[in-house]
């Protein structure tokens, strides 16, 4: 799919006005990659195993794509919106949520990480809710998505016909773009659900190690405290601290760069005796629900462990992307 997104944006760039990209019915925008295909292959040749890579590879190509395209680029996400399916909506210049949109990068449950640009995108969120979503996997919804600051309009799904009509019918693109999404943005009577914990993610999730953050909830002593508690305690310990890690130094970073390193940490991830099979085989192979991690503690995870994962690969390995011009996000 990464393939042919990326080889037809790259002919609509010079000859259309606007991309619009939307997911087929009601039920996903597009709920990310099919993990329990990857893990599976991992148990097979290196043939499979280079597939993998190359998969990971197209993926962030088109992510650095659609960060760059010269035309608007309308991500309507209607419906599950996870993972990999987040990082081909958010680097677009516009991204409609709706009643139905559920966005979640879930992926330190999988023993992986949040990547496909997500250590980019995370460490832009206000204050530490990038930081708290990329750990727990936090579950945002209709308009909390917008809210949270992931997407830039709010469009109830029954106007999704009228507003592509209007925007597929556009002379100006440039100038009426904003202005018919705006339109169709009603008055927004909610409050972001989170916003009652803000300052709690700000006191917790701002420390400077996973374990400290863990004591700080336990400080809090609240429900909501514990019931995060619980979420990370189950968590792949290399996956959090990788992903702090990750969201932490990609705030200093470019697209270019944070995309580089996702794809390190990923090449590092593809063994058959790492996180990333045992969480996939814990929860879609054999569902036992009761992953064997390792290291199988957070003290256990050390800053040389971590340097390992974030080293550089042989030059003829790295993810290479031609710099272009960012869109704005």
């Amino acid at each position: 799919m990464a393939r042919k997104v990326y080889s037809i944006l790259k002919q609509w760039e010079s000859s259309k006005k606007l991309v619009i990209i939307e997911g087929m019915g009601d039920k996903a925008f597009c709920a990310g990659g099919d993990v329990k295909s990857l893990a599976l292959a991992l148990t097979e040749s290196k043939e499979d195993f280079y597939f993998i890579e190359e998969t990971f590879r197209q993926n962030y190509n088109l992510n650095y794509l659609v960060g760059t395209y010269e035309k608007p680029y309308i991500a309507i996400m209607n419906g599950i919106t996870m993972g990999g399916g987040v990082g081909l909506a958010i680097f677009g210049k516009y991204r409609i949520a709706t009643e139905k949109t559920l966005c979640a990068v879930p992926e330190t449950a999988i023993g992986l990480f949040p990547d496909a640009g997500a250590t980019y995108f995370l460490s832009r969120l206000k204050g530490k809710l990038g930081v708290y979503l990329g750990l727990t996997g936090h579950k945002l919804k209709g308009v909390d998505v917008l809210f949270a600051g992931i997407a830039t309009h709010f469009v109830p799904s029954e106007k999704l016909m009228d507003l592509k009509r209007d925007l597929l019918t556009l002379h100006e693109v440039d100038k009426s773009v904003l202005t018919i999404l705006n339109k169709y943005q009603p008055k927004l009577n909610y409050k972001f659900s989170l916003a009652p914990h803000m300052s709690q993610i700000e006191n917790c999730f701002s420390a400077p190690t996973v374990e400290e953050i863990i004591e700080r909830l336990k400080k809090d002593n609240s429900e909501w405290a514990q019931k995060n508690i619980d979420i990370l305690l189950k968590m792949s310990p290399s996956s959090l601290k990788i992903t702090k890690k990750a969201i932490d130094e990609g705030k200093e970073k470019s697209l270019v760069d944070c995309l580089k390193i996702e794809f390190r940490l990923v090449c590092t991830a593809l063994t058959k005796d790492g996180d990333f099979y045992e969480g996939v085989r814990a929860l879609l192979i054999d569902k036992d629900q009761k992953p064997l991690w390792k290291p199988t503690s957070l003290p256990d995870v050390t800053n040389e462990y971590l340097n390992k994962r974030f080293a550089m690969l042989p030059v003829e390995k790295e993810l290479q992307l031609c710099t272009r011009k960012l869109n704005g996000n």
